[in-house]
């Protein structure tokens, strides 16, 4: 199926490892010219490299700390220069720290507010005149499926990751009839770095297996191709929507 992204400009937040990684890679396939960020400046070239292997002279890369408001502007102008109008944007944040309600302080949670909640909401407003110029733009936020069951001891992705459930349904309908499309995206248990570390803090976790329908983790790459659906030109009239990739793990609708 061809996905229509041929040399759209993609903006991929969080994308030197995990997910966003795997995201990046899915887009380059499908021929979209990549902007990959994170904190960690070797994983960082170490996916540029990947990911050039792919598609060559259709990504690039800069380090870049999305809670820092500086650092997210200088990241999308940087962005722009190098390709041109983003025409895609995943935001996406590194996973939280795990733990219960009495482990946070309230500097901690406006530190979480603002990575998992402010980054999107400063990029999106950069990003979104671009898209209105042209008619036609895919933003895609990626959560958990701590928004619609929580997840034992991950009280911060269960609380701040829900506003952007409100954001994307509300800016969705905004956005519409300018040809831009607003989904979230909700990961479940994915083998990941992430996933790895939890099981390795709890082996416990390993045991969620049996809660899953399908019996086993989802893996970067079944994750990713649903993101590059979703920002595709063949997803053009589904927006406002939340959809889990989690093996059937959400017990409700």
């Amino acid at each position: 199926m061809d996905l229509g992204i041929q040399d759209k400009v993609a903006l991929v937040l969080a994308s030197s490892k995990g997910l966003g990684k795997a995201v990046a890679i899915e887009l380059a396939k499908e021929g979209a010219k990549v902007i990959i960020c994170g904190t960690d400046a070797k994983a960082l070239a170490a996916a540029k490299e990947e990911i050039q292997t792919i598609s060559p002279g259709n990504v690039t890369s800069f380090v870049c700390d999305i809670t820092d408001e500086a650092q997210r502007k200088r990241l999308v102008e940087q962005s722009v220069k190098a390709f041109g109008d983003i025409a895609i944007l995943v935001t996406n944040t590194g996973g939280p720290a795990a733990g219960g309600f009495e482990k946070f302080n309230v500097e901690d949670w406006k530190h979480l507010f603002n990575l998992m909640f402010l980054s999107a909401v400063d990029i999106i407003q950069q990003v979104l005149p671009g898209m209105k110029a042209k008619g036609w733009g895919r933003i895609l936020t990626i959560t958990s499926i701590t928004v619609k069951q929580p997840v034992e001891n991950l009280i911060s992705s269960n609380a701040v990751r829900t506003s952007l459930v409100g954001l994307v349904k509300s800016l969705s309908n905004e956005v519409a009839a300018n040809g831009i499309t607003v989904n979230n995206l909700l990961p479940g248990y994915t083998s990941t770095n992430r996933l790895a570390h939890l099981v390795e803090l709890n082996p416990k976790v390993n045991e969620v297996k049996e809660t899953i329908p399908m019996k086993r983790f989802g893996t970067p790459t079944e994750f990713a191709a649903a993101a590059a659906f979703l920002v595709s030109e063949r997803a053009s009239y589904i927006t406002g929507q939340s959809l889990a990739v989690d093996g059937g793990w959400i017990k409700g609708n």
